[in-house]
């Protein structure tokens, strides 16, 4: 019989672009982990920042090297957030549900007869179906099982904006929203009175899973974006007290932001837009 006091496990990945990373971005976490832990039934193990790569080809886009050592710089002190360069170091562009299955899927590598049937894998998933029934029979019957409750689950953690994204033409696949909401759920941090319940009252498919989307609120408003620590340094504005200090050190000593560095990909078509847009056309 399953333990109405046992808590599920999570694991929390936010993807994007951390160019660079800011108080803001590790506030996420712990705004996120609040939240969960308040609501009694979860408890978060591990937090992951997966900085996207190079082939995003996002305007002003640094080089991964440098966003993947400032976010390690920023989560040094911290025992439960950490970084994974998985994504970053692929040499195309990942969609953020490959992401999400991998980190999934490292989760169930200890014991590889422990495969569920929400962890899709990346390689073509009928012939792992295929094999699954003859190797391991019980498995088939434990799909919905208390059994699943102790595998964690890997949830992404965003903000409003990213949620909001959704709605953007060819940036994001129907089936991969569908995919992230249902098997993985989202923890959405947005500011009071924003429009981010609208927007999944809008989305049939948002709608139909909104139980496994958490929505925190962000009562303490904290305005800090990577754009805008771009901006001021191209100004020559002081950024100390928006990044962490080490990561303030580490843009100044390779004088990483500029106006040069700001126009990379300038004119550029986003790499999920050209991929998507191509898949549309055939």
């Amino acid at each position: 019989m399953e333990d109405p006091d046992k808590k599920t496990e999570v694991v929390l990945l936010a993807c994007g672009s951390f160019n660079p990373i800011t108080n803001m971005h590790l506030r996420l976490f712990e705004l996120a982990k609040d939240y969960l832990h308040e609501t009694g039934k979860y408890k978060v193990i591990k937090g992951i920042i997966s900085p996207v790569g190079d082939a995003y080809k996002k305007k002003g886009l640094i080089s991964a090297n440098h966003r993947v050592t400032m976010a390690k710089l920023a989560t040094k002190n911290s025992d439960w957030v950490e970084v994974d360069d998985w994504e970053s170091s692929q040499s195309e562009w990942l969609e953020t549900l490959k992401v999400l299955r991998y980190h999934h899927q490292k989760l169930l590598s200890p014991d590889p007869t422990n495969s569920l049937q929400n962890a899709i894998p990346l390689t073509k998933p009928g012939r792992k179906r295929k094999q699954e029934p003859n190797r391991h029979d019980p498995i088939k019957k434990k799909n919905h099982s208390p059994d699943i409750k102790s595998v964690p689950q890997v949830k992404l953690l965003c903000g409003s904006d990213m949620l909001e994204s959704f709605g953007i033409p060819n940036l994001w696949k129907l089936e991969d929203i569908t995919e992230i909401v249902e098997n993985h759920g989202l923890v959405c941090i947005s500011r009071a009175g924003n429009s981010v319940q609208k927007f999944i009252y809008e989305s049939d498919v948002l709608w139909r899973h909104k139980n496994n989307i958490h929505l925190v609120e962000e009562w303490i408003t904290n305005d800090i974006s990577s754009t805008k620590i771009r901006r001021a340094l191209r100004r020559g504005q002081s950024i100390r007290y928006l990044v962490p200090d080490v990561v303030q050190a580490y843009i100044e000593k390779n004088n990483l932001y500029s106006p040069e560095s700001e126009d990379r990909n300038a004119g550029v078509v986003l790499a999920p837009l050209q991929k998507h847009a191509s898949d549309s056309k055939n």
